[in-house]
């Protein structure tokens, strides 16, 4: 992922990420990633049947990668992890709400000046510029 994408100012919103999803995964439904102490939505990410399973037999956070079409360990490689609280289902059962409690840190990849992580939704779309503004740089 390129640098400027993750902590640059102009907004290039992905419209096509989910038709390359389901063209890439089948099987997938969305899930909203919420941090159990704060309720802030962290990160929105799939999940597939497996990836379902392992989640709850774990009581860890397990997602589906689309990009990699892998099981994807949330925090497998950085070391920010997450303990499973509560799961939930919509009324049609087609996405899940995830309730997680980070083991530590936060979640996001990305990290800010001081080298601690965000939660992915650290930057707010200026109304009058349409540019964006790092809410945790």
């Amino acid at each position: 992922m390129s640098k400027e994408l993750e902590e640059g100012y102009v907004l290039e919103l992905d419209f096509n990420k989910l038709e390359k999803a389901v063209g890439q995964s089948k099987g997938i439904i969305p899930v909203a990633v919420q941090h159990a102490d704060t309720r802030e939505v962290i990160l929105v990410a799939y999940t597939n049947e497996l990836a379902f399973r392992k989640t709850l037999e774990t009581r860890s956070l397990v997602l589906w990668s689309t990009s990699r079409n892998e099981l994807w360990e949330k925090g497998k490689t950085s070391g920010e992890t997450f303990d499973l609280i509560d799961a939930r289902v919509n009324c049609e059962q087609n996405s899940l709400l995830y309730v997680v409690r980070p083991r530590r840190g936060n979640i996001c990849h990305t990290k800010n000046r001081a080298g601690q992580p965000r939660n992915c939704y650290y930057r707010s779309i200026n109304f009058e510029t349409g540019a964006l503004e790092n809410l945790d740089p």
